[in-house]
């Protein structure tokens, strides 16, 4: 297993004053806001957003106050996707910690994401930096589309690959690779280099995405969510997408019937499941995500070396083969 302590190394200081920075970004005068927020603080992952933001900057150039005030920034407003991802689609638990709008309501936690994402601008301006305005700006943007191209293709049960790596692009890894191309921003590096990192954060991304989706196949995993979950909200991820369309066209066919119906009783999405893995979804879903990892790990060797490289690489292998 990819050790984070390891991974993070070259930017340790820098990681610890990120963390301890952006517990004080989140404050607010109103207490039913800061209880809100202290949940929220409860629940915070592992910041590899922040992470990959940090060691791109030093495989780019030397971090500045700009670089850490930027992964502030970044984990804000990743904060504030999770909180309305899962008032849409009502989750009730996030890596097995009660999610705010089950705490709370909808309402307290819609208005508290709001107020994230309010304080996400307030500081990206704050910078002066346009660069990295415009690249906040055109995140939540590609957010926003991400979300409801997803709505979209559940109501209508598309099954279309393009469509789904299309959605993944702008829901996931539009976040992720504005991350590495921040970092190299806050430390002036050339317009191809920033380029280069852009597209790196955008593989990653892709990895990132098609990883949780394979997740939903496994029993006895620390992810926050139960087996069978995305299927239950009638979402055709990669797996399930690659079964429908190789499968024989009469099985395929009866199990569409399932998904437009919305007949997602418990024995139907164990057989959904089934489904994908026995015609190879799970195998195709890595395989993708395998010439993902290699796109992003050829573009990150190029760059000269230094231990922020070499974290970059493992971070890219950590995104393959993480379990949670």
């Amino acid at each position: 297993m990819i050790n984070k302590l390891q991974i993070i190394q070259p930017v340790a200081s820098e990681f610890e004053q990120f963390e301890e920075d952006f517990s004080k970004a989140l404050h607010s005068e109103v207490p039913l806001l800061q209880t809100a927020i202290k949940r929220v603080l409860c629940s915070n992952g592992k910041h590899i957003r922040p992470m990959l933001l940090l060691l791109t900057a030093k495989a780019c150039g030397s971090p500045t106050v700009i670089t850490r005030e930027a992964a502030i920034i970044i984990e804000i407003l990743h904060t504030t996707t999770l909180i309305h991802d899962d008032v849409v689609d009502e989750t009730k638990q996030r890596r097995g910690v009660a999610s705010l709008n089950a705490i709370f309501d909808n309402r307290i936690a819609v208005l508290t994401g709001d107020y994230l994402l309010a304080g996400t601008i307030l500081r990206v301006v704050a910078t002066e930096n346009i660069a990295m305005i415009k690249i906040v700006a055109r995140v939540c943007h590609e957010l926003s589309e991400g979300e409801l191209m997803q709505l979209d293709n559940t109501e209508k049960h598309t099954v279309n690959e393009d469509d789904y790596f299309k959605m993944i692009r702008k829901k996931t890894a539009s976040l992720i690779s504005a991350c590495s191309e921040i970092g190299a921003i806050t430390v002036n590096a050339p317009p191809e280099t920033v380029r280069k990192c852009c597209l790196f954060g955008e593989y990653l991304g892709y990895c990132f995405q098609i990883k949780d989706d394979i997740f939903d196949y496994y029993d006895d995993l620390n992810i926050g969510k139960p087996t069978g979950n995305d299927i239950r909200e009638g979402k055709i991820t990669l797996p399930l997408l690659y079964a429908l369309k190789t499968a024989p066209a009469e099985e395929a066919a009866h199990y569409m019937d399932i998904i437009t119906a919305q007949n997602f009783t418990a024995e139907n999405v164990t057989a959904l499941i089934a489904f994908a893995k026995q015609h190879g979804g799970i195998e195709y879903a890595g395989q993708r995500l395998m010439e993902y990892k290699q796109k992003a790990i050829e573009i990150i060797r190029r760059f000269p070396e230094s231990e922020a490289r070499d974290s970059l690489l493992l971070l890219a292998d950590y995104f393959a083969e993480r379990v949670n």
